[in-house]
């Protein structure tokens, strides 16, 4: 017999919350066991997972985005980004039409290598997305883009660090 209450919409509510946290804390293992395969800190997984991941999208991103993306500083960023460039993982190139605006790229030689430890992770969600109708798979992204709404929202105005 099912218990009282599990179909309400409140515990409806709390197991996808408690659904999105361990998705959150999986994510979060599975950037840093990409970390330490590739031998980095695993900060420096994460940036190289969002310049991987923005250049897939074709937004390649700019030392300011991904300061934003990382939550760093300007200069910790820089630090950062120089030992991305060291290990060669990561080239800062100047594309733009405004020579002073730096785009970040990863190097030929961490593609490979990213593919071979995400491709089976990539393959893995694709299939399980599969599952849904495109209507259920809209219904999906519109509520993950208000949640992250919302989120952004808290971030930039309630919740930002105190001094």
């Amino acid at each position: 017999m099912e218990e009282p209450g599990l179909g309400s919409v409140e515990a409806r509510r709390d197991r996808i919350m408690d659904g999105l946290r361990a998705f959150g804390a999986n994510y979060t293992e599975f950037t840093r066991r990409f970390a330490s395969w590739l031998g980095l800190h695993s900060t420096d997984a994460a940036a190289l997972s969002e310049i991987l991941y923005a250049e897939d999208k074709g937004s390649p991103l700019s030392p300011a985005r991904l300061s934003e993306r990382i939550s760093l500083s300007s200069g910790a960023t820089t630090a950062l980004l120089n030992r991305l460039e060291l290990a060669g993982h990561v080239v800062r190139t100047r594309e733009h039409t405004d020579r002073r605006i730096v785009t970040l790229r990863s190097s030929p030689q961490i593609k490979p290598r990213a593919e071979e430890f995400f491709g089976p992770y990539a393959e893995r969600m694709a299939a399980e997305m599969a599952q849904y109708t495109p209507e259920q798979l809209q219904q999906f992204e519109d509520f993950i883009g208000h949640l992250r709404g919302t989120m952004d929202a808290l971030l930039a105005n309630e919740y930002q660090e105190r001094r």
